[in-house]
């Protein structure tokens, strides 16, 4: 047994999974998660880079997952950054600040790594996997879509349609105004029109990850907070989807926290619903099926694997 510590560091959040990996019978058992918002990626998509403000907020986060993980003495940490990072031009100084002062070492991943391995801990530990499906992951700077079997994924796509990114670009306030989301809509329709006809074969099997889907599945149960059992494999269907987004179109910040939603998600969750509503529409798809798992458990897997072949 090998216990691990993977981080997930997003345009938006950092997450944290401590598990134990049991190679003989190939589990993943989750020991401890935890979520920050971080929002690193905020201004990057305009500037380019990481301000100092964001940077200070992910060596805060690190420090505490540091912490944490040799609370809970893990003897790996894995640690990976995805669309903020990927963007920044000042991505090798982040990278060297946050190993200097917290010992973590980041690993950069393109947007088809992400992809692959999100779609591997979607299902992470799931029974009954069809033969073929598809993961979309929402992310706060990018969307990647993926799909294939347990064996492989065979087709994958990352785009830079993501809740921070899109809002920052689009929305000057919420609620937006009309011709602001129709020029957000625009925008997303273009991107995912030129990108997603491969997936249309797995609509009917489609697993949703990151914070927009958990958040949409939350309220959608009339949850005022996130509960990872009612959440982790709920059936979100389109119409849930379509009846948030028309509450969204008309509610301003407070409206939207009132309904439970934290903080640093509220502002960017019209955007991530959005990019959501029009890929279900676009493929025609009735439910996805919420994974709380993600990004984190395909770096768990990855290691297992790793861990397997070595023995």
């Amino acid at each position: 047994m090998k216990r691990v510590s993977c981080i997930d560091i997003g345009t938006n959040t950092a997450l944290l999974l401590i598990a134990d990996l049991e190679p003989e019978n190939g589990t993943i058992t989750p020991v401890y998660h935890k979520q920050t918002i971080v929002r690193l990626g905020k201004n990057v998509d305009a500037e380019k880079v990481i301000d100092h403000d964001a940077l200070e907020r992910l060596i805060d986060s690190l420090s505490d997952y540091r912490r944490l993980s040799d609370y809970h003495d893990t003897e790996t940490i894995i640690a990976v950054g995805t669309s903020a990072l990927r963007d920044a031009k000042n991505h090798n100084e982040v990278i060297s600040e946050v190993a200097r002062t917290t010992g973590i070492t980041i690993k950069c991943i393109s947007g088809q790594e992400e992809a692959e391995l999100t779609f591997s801990g979607a299902v992470a530990g799931m029974s009954n996997i069809p033969d073929l499906f598809a993961v979309i992951d929402i992310g706060g700077g990018s969307t990647e879509i993926s799909m294939g079997s347990e064996r492989a994924v065979t087709d994958s796509v990352s785009m830079d349609i993501g809740s921070v990114r899109l809002t920052e670009r689009f929305f000057s306030t919420l609620p937006p105004p009309q011709p602001e989301f129709e020029a957000a809509k625009a925008s997303i329709n273009k991107q995912l029109t030129a990108r997603i006809l491969p997936f249309f074969s797995a609509r009917e099997h489609i697993y949703g990850v990151a914070g927009t889907l958990t958040t949409i599945a939350q309220v959608a149960q009339g949850l005022k907070h996130f509960d990872a059992l009612k959440v982790h494999n709920f059936p979100l269907r389109y119409t849930d989807v379509q009846a948030f987004l028309e509450k969204l179109k008309e509610s301003n910040l407070e409206d939207i926290i009132s309904l439970g939603i934290p903080e640093g998600r509220a502002d960017v969750i019209t955007m991530g619903t959005l990019i959501l509503h029009q890929f279900m529409r676009l493929l025609g798809i009735e439910k996805i099926n919420v994974s709380i798992q993600g990004l984190r458990f395909g770096l768990a897997q990855r290691e297992l694997l790793r861990m397997q072949e070595s023995t």
